[in-house]
This record gives structure tokens, sequence and C-alpha cells, in this order.
């Protein structure tokens, strides 16, 4: 069962969500919250797998609050999806660099928005498709996500890494990759675990962004 969090100042909005979600089979609502103090405050008592964050919100925005909540040394760490009706890109930029999973704009259709908190529960990530090329385009000339130069990393990551991270480039989940290499999916997750840190990123989400920002791959 995945454990929910929906933060949103706005009452349709909150009431809306925990009923297209708690209304799935493998989903629970546990707590809605009408600001970021109290998805804040809420996160670390009821420990959710995923916290569904509206951008703003009175008190703290969902990028501060997903900023805490996926520090590499929070307690609890819990997974960010970001829900908003802005599509700005300095929103989409904050929450990327904040350490979200995903970010995902609430005109998505629903199962879009269902299966966005399955994915980021898994463990991968997801950008609304509308913004996905924009977004990696524009991250491509911006230096802000972290340090790490692809040639620092060429000396920091394996081979088996650096083969994981392209196909990570290329949309797989960890189920995809395992197939692709003919590994157990425990083996691709301990290889990301390992990989990450040594990007100076905290998703596999910011992982694929430093690929493209770096040039490991080419923006479609």
């Amino acid at each position: 069962m995945i454990r929910v969090l929906v933060a949103d100042d706005q009452h349709l909005t909150r009431a809306g969500l925990s009923a297209l979600l708690g209304g799935e089979p493998d989903i629970e609502v546990v707590g809605l919250a009408r600001d970021g103090t109290e998805a804040l405050a809420m996160a670390r008592e009821l420990v959710p797998d995923v916290a569904c964050l509206d951008v703003r919100m009175p008190g703290r925005s969902g990028i501060e609050v997903a900023a805490e909540l996926c520090a590499a040394d929070a307690d609890p760490q819990v997974a960010v999806l970001v829900l908003t009706t802005f599509d700005l890109d300095d929103y989409v930029f904050g929450a990327l660099e904040a350490g979200a999973s995903g970010f995902l704009l609430k005109d998505a259709e629903p199962d879009a928005i269902v299966g966005a908190v399955r994915q980021v529960a898994a463990g991968q990530g997801t950008i609304d498709q509308s913004l996905t090329r924009r977004i990696l385009r524009e991250f491509v000339h911006r230096r802000r996500l972290q340090p790490v130069t692809a040639r620092r990393a060429g000396d920091l990551l394996t081979p088996r890494e650096h083969e994981i991270l392209l196909l990570l480039a290329q949309g797989m989940s960890n189920e995809d990759i395992a197939r692709a290499l003919v590994v157990e999916v425990s083996t691709v997750k301990s290889h990301l675990a390992r990989m990450l840190p040594k990007l100076g990123v905290r998703s596999r989400l910011q992982a694929v962004v430093w690929a493209y920002q770096n040039h490991v791959v080419a923006v479609p």
C-alpha cells in the first residue's frame, strides 16, 4: 500500500486529489495539509511514501518543504511529487533542485496523476510530458544543480554505473534496466544508490537532468 500525504491550500483541490488517489486499491491518503508548515509536520509524524505538494502554499512553499523532506540527512526522507497549476520554469527548476522526484501540472489526466504517484513511490522520476524537452534544453545551459562535471564523474562512476545512467536517461524504469542488462532489479537499485551521491544528486530524476546538462547524452 502506497501511503500518500496531500498538501494544498485549496480545499477543493485537497478533496479532489484525496478522492482520486484514495479510490485506488493500492493507495492510501494518510494526511491532508493546508499549508507548507502543516505538510512538513504531518510528513514527519505520518512518514508517507509520497508527499504530493502544491508549489504555492502559505507558510512554506512546496519547494521549501521538498528541500527538507528530500535532504540527504532528512529524517524521515520522503519522496516528493510536486503538483501545480503553473508551468513556470523557475518552479520546475526549483522543484528539481530541491530533490523532488516528479513535477506534474494539475490539469494532467487523472490516470497520469495516479501513475505519477506510483512511479515516485517506486523510486522513479517523472516530469509532465509537455514540459520535458523545454526543461531539459534549459537545464543544459544552467549550472546550479551540482558541481560534479562529466570528466570528474567519469573517474567516479564504474562502467556499469555509467551504463545504467545512459539507460536511465532514456526513460527506462529499474525493471527495464534490469531486463536490458540481464540482472536483478535489486542489483540496479544498489548501483543507483551508489551512483547518485557520486554525481552530487539526490534523485534519479536529478541524475537524468545531470546527464543532459553535462552532455553525457544529447537533448532530443
